[in-house]
């Protein structure tokens, strides 16, 4: 019987080397204690900042696909939404567990009177269905609803830039840059931009084929 070969590329082992090291950062600082003067609010922030990142990361491979016709990053996909829904689950925990200590009645008053809590629980659901269902078995079940299902991640990327909006200070800027890069990337799925940039590709090869 022949053994599967798993084979990653160096781009692969260094996106999964990347996705993990924040996580190893954290753990670090847990172990030698420096977890600040307010070390909830700062593993809170810092386990959704990751997670945003690597939701757009995630959703940023085909864009540079299209863009530069590298279909290598499109292997990224899967493993940048799982890391991103791993440290969302962190994030969920320490929320649950550290900050409320798993008090259903102070979860429920937060998700009502928190308008970002909300928005942070819908987006880790998004997160729980796509991470369940993008192995290639249930790319084979769910067939053509598979990809409808999966495009619910711009829509779980809104929602975590809004999340993020509302849970840090006015003034502070991080956030808006979170939604620029967002706003980018979904401009770039439009039919219209997608056409636009091929037809200058196109172009490109004609000029360099003369």
């Amino acid at each position: 019987m022949n053994k599967k070969k798993w084979k990653f590329t160096p781009l692969q082992i260094a996106a999964h080397l990347g996705s993990l090291i924040p996580l190893a950062l954290m753990l670090w600082d847990i172990a030698n204690g420096n977890l600040g003067i307010d070390p909830i609010r700062n593993f809170t922030l810092r386990t959704g900042k990751t997670a945003l990142v690597l939701l757009l990361l995630s959703l940023a491979c085909t864009p540079v696909n299209t863009l530069f016709k590298f279909k290598q990053v499109l292997k990224l996909r899967r493993p940048f939404g799982v890391y991103s829904f791993l440290y969302a689950s962190i994030h969920f925990a320490i929320f649950i567990g550290l900050d409320y200590a798993f008090s259903w009645a102070l979860i429920q008053d937060a998700l009502l009177e928190k308008r970002y809590a909300i928005v942070g629980l819908i987006t880790g659901l998004i997160l729980l269905a796509l991470a369940i269902t993008s192995t290639i078995g249930w790319q084979r079940r769910l067939k053509k609803n598979w990809k409808k299902l999966h495009k619910l991640a711009y829509l779980s990327g809104l929602l975590a830039v809004i999340h993020y909006i509302w849970l840090v200070k006015q003034g502070v800027l991080d956030p808006w840059y979170f939604a620029a890069i967002l706003l980018i990337l979904l401009s770039l799925r439009l039919p219209a931009i997608k056409k636009a940039i091929a037809s200058l590709r196109a172009k490109k090869m004609q000029k360099t084929a003369r």
